[in-house]
């Protein structure tokens, strides 16, 4: 499965309902990743230029997609930014691959 780490914030809206209803919010990741077909792997609550973060495993980054659409559409999130990300193991095999490669491409100039 492909691998995501997705961010974003939530909006006012969300943030006015948490506050007058708290609630867990690593369980709708799960379950909106569950819909889309895939695994959340981590959740996390951040500081910084986002409000949260998560590790999604999926074969179909359309269905990720869409179910960020749906959190987005609800009013509940924005500024999402979905980020492949890869294996130690994968990244290896990427950097055989180049270098198999490398003799085949030429520079400008």
């Amino acid at each position: 499965m492909a691998r995501f780490i997705v961010t974003g914030c939530y909006t006012p809206a969300a943030i006015k309902g948490m506050m007058s209803k708290p609630s867990d919010r690593e369980a709708a990741a799960k379950a909106i990743t569950k819909a889309a077909g895939g695994k959340l792997e981590a959740f996390h609550i951040t500081t910084g230029p986002t409000d949260f973060s998560m590790t999604v495993s999926i074969d179909d980054v359309t269905s990720l997609m869409a179910g960020l659409m749906a959190a987005g559409g609800a009013g509940a999130v924005t500024n999402v930014q979905t980020i492949r990300a890869f294996s130690s193991s994968e990244f290896t095999e990427m950097q055989k691959k180049a270098g198999k490669f490398a003799a085949s491409y030429k520079a400008p100039g």
